[in-house]
């Protein structure tokens, strides 16, 4: 039996045995990884030398992506490291920065997804207050308020789970330090505070989505008596992909950290963490430009200008 004082490294779930096999999760991780910095390097990129994508919509955009950057290389990079170098450890500091910097950004993420949610509701629904409503201070206040919310919802989290005893050894069954898998280490009854916060945090998660379930009612009502079809077409090209991006994040949290141990399984778990850990932040950029005309037009310009200076 060991307690939290005596940890000094936890090791991490081996995504396989064989050498090969550790090869192709670093390569496969390693393409993903590449790929969401790509994507998100572009929007953010787009967004700050396109001066028609200097609105609302977009700076929030821009600070997703900054944060969907920050999210994964919290995870990848660590454990495409491990399967390079046949490692499982991580530093006991390590593991806590993990867990603080992932709820960081993940719930200043979420808050920016309500805020983009309300950018949304006051173009669409009320037009004529937008500019009053989501003037320059209001947005940078906003985004202020995302990161700050994020960085308490990530302090709060890390000080009540490494406050825990630890007395169950320092294995952690999945690829990156995960709260519930932490939790499964202690030997105190101290751990139900934690799985209480996680709780009340879903609890409020689900309530924001309700919020913007119902703003998005009130959205596709005013966008379908719209009597432009391309106005339509254009509304609906803005709202879509962010009302898909938020379902994807807050229902693979939920099975993540509210689903019972009976149904729990390594494999499970894996995938599970993937889903609310990896491909947000990698599809994320795709979700936006493909039905977004004046992104991808602002990607056309960025891309061309920089063929041009190439030659």
């Amino acid at each position: 039996m060991s307690n939290s004082s005596s940890i000094t490294e936890f090791l991490l779930l081996a995504f396989a045995d064989t050498r090969e096999l550790q090869l192709l999760h670093f390569w496969l991780f390693l393409g993903i990884y590449l790929a969401a910095l790509l994507g998100n390097i572009l929007i953010i990129t787009a967004v700050a030398c396109e001066h028609c994508l200097h609105t609302p919509m977009y700076f929030f955009l821009l600070n997703l992506s900054v944060l969907d950057i920050a999210s994964i290389s919290t995870t990848l990079p660590k454990s495409m490291a491990n399967s390079l170098w046949d490692s499982k450890a991580i530093s006991y500091a390590g593991c806590a920065s993990q867990v603080f910097f992932l709820f960081f950004f993940f719930g200043a993420e979420y808050s920016l997804l309500i805020v983009m949610a309300y950018d949304r509701y006051v173009a669409i629904c009320t037009p004529l207050h937008y500019e009053t409503l989501m003037g320059s201070r209001a947005c940078a206040n906003m985004a202020a308020a995302t990161w700050g919310s994020g960085f308490l919802h990530g302090l709060l989290h890390t000080a009540s789970t490494f406050s825990l005893p630890l007395c169950q050894g320092n294995s952690v069954d999945q690829f990156f330090c995960e709260i519930p898998q932490i939790l499964k280490l202690s030997c105190s009854d101290a751990y139900l505070r934690e799985i209480g916060l996680l709780v009340f945090s879903l609890a409020l998660a689900s309530g924001c989505f309700v919020f913007i379930v119902l703003s998005y009612v009130q959205i596709f009502r005013a966008v379908l008596r719209i009597p432009s079809e391309q106005g339509r077409h254009k509304a609906f090209s803005t709202c879509l992909p962010h009302l898909a991006v938020v379902s994807l994040f807050i229902s693979s949290c939920m099975v993540a950290y509210l689903k019972p141990p009976s149904i729990s399984s390594p494999s499970l778990d894996l995938v599970v963490a993937v889903l609310y850990s990896v491909v947000p932040p990698a599809v994320n950029p795709l979700i936006y430009s493909m039905r977004n005309q004046e992104l991808k037009d602002g990607l056309r310009k960025l891309i061309q200008w920089v063929h041009l200076q190439q030659q």
